[in-house]
Order: structure tokens, then C-alpha cells, then sequence
């Protein structure tokens, strides 16, 4: 893992979280438990504070920064998809926020919110708990059904069972030069994990 101090401020890292080597942590952020931190990640608390919750995810390439004394939190279950970029914002528990999306400061997504790809979220937006909301700018759709939040959240419980999957079988090797039979045999297959829950 790629973790700095500055100032003194050191990262706060749960041993039950999995941060891959490529992600760069800095200062002021705190990362609990069952959290997924994805490759090349960039998570800079160098100015406002940075909190990822228990069970969230923060999926590969993402950047997450704020202003001096604006906080960030993604709070337990947050889902945030591939690149999206978190400035000063609040996503609130259980939502999920789409690939390629910008949050920007004192903006806030709702309690099981689901916010669809390349959405742009201004700055101080409110999105209500349980909605629907994607654009550029963004827009409120309407009131998700009972079945897609619940799709969301067996699609976050998916990357906590990762995160403690990764900690416990994922190592670097050396490419085959081939395939062979017993390398065709397997294909990535979730062992869902619940000897940390």
C-alpha cells in the first residue's frame, strides 16, 4: 500500500479492510471495516477529513479530496463505481454512486439513493433518500422500487465478500506463457466470506 503522513496525520486503516497496493491513502482518512479500496484509487486527506465506512466500497480509479475543514464520508454499504470523483460530499448509507460520476462539495446522496453513470451532482445538491437520480447536471428521476435497492445491495455485500476475499487469496504472480487444462478449469468465483462478520 502507498500510505503517507503529512503533518503528523496518519491514515487509519481497519486490519478487515482491503486497500490494493496501487491505491495512494494521505493523511486525515479513515477506512473501517469490510471496505474495498480498488486498484489505483487516489484518497487524499491532506486538507478535509476522509471517513469510508464499514462494508463500502470505492472501486478502481477513484479520487476522493475536499477542502480545508470539509469533510467526505462515505458512510456504511456506500457503493462508488468505477472513476467517480468525491470532493466535500456526503453519500449517505446503503446508497451507490454510478461509474464516471462527480460529486462536488456539500453535496449530499441519500440513504439508498442509486445515481446512474457520468452523472455530474453540483455543489450543495440534495438527492432524496430512495430516489433515483442521473445527468448532467443531475436530475431526480423518481422513487426506487423496493427491488432495485435491494439489488444494490446484494451488488455492495458482492465487494465487502472481495474485500475479505483479496485479503485472504489475493497474491502477485507470474503470468503462464500459456493456458493449460487445469488454468481453462477455473473461472473468478465468489467464496463468500463470513468468518470476519
Amino acid at each position: 500500500m502507498q500510505i503517507y503522513k503529512i503533518d503528523g496525520m496518519v491514515p487509519v486503516i481497519s486490519p478487515k479492510a482491503f486497500v490494493h497496493e496501487s491505491a495512494v491513502i494521505i493523511g486525515d482518512v479513515f477506512i473501517d471495516e469490510g471496505v474495498y479500496i480498488g486498484p489505483l484509487c487516489s484518497i487524499r486527506g491532506d486538507f478535509g477529513r476522509i471517513i469510508i465506512q464499514k462494508n463500502a466500497n470505492i472501486q478502481d480509479c477513484c479520487v476522493i479530496h475536499s477542502f480545508p475543514h470539509l469533510d467526505v464520508v462515505v458512510e456504511e454499504n456506500g457503493h462508488i463505481g468505477h472513476t467517480v470523483i468525491l470532493h466535500g460530499c456526503v453519500v449517505k448509507y446503503n446508497a451507490m454512486v454510478g461509474m464516471g460520476s462527480v460529486v462536488m462539495d456539500e453535496a449530499v446522496v441519500g440513504e439508498n439513493a442509486i445515481i446512474g453513470a457520468s452523472s455530474l451532482i453540483p455543489s450543495k445538491t440534495i438527492i432524496p433518500d430512495n430516489h433515483l437520480a442521473f445527468g448532467n447536471p443531475i436530475k431526480v428521476r423518481r422513487e426506487l422500487r423496493r427491488e432495485e435497492i435491494d439489488w444494490k445491495t446484494k451488488g455492495t455485500k458482492a465487494y465487502t465478500d472481495l474485500a475479505y476475499d483479496c485479503i485472504d487469496n489475493l497474491e502477485k504472480c507470474d503470468p503462464l506463457s500459456q493456458t493449460n487444462e487445469e488454468r481453462d478449469a477455473i473461472r473468478c468465483q465468489m467464496h463468500f466470506k463470513t468468518k470476519y462478520e
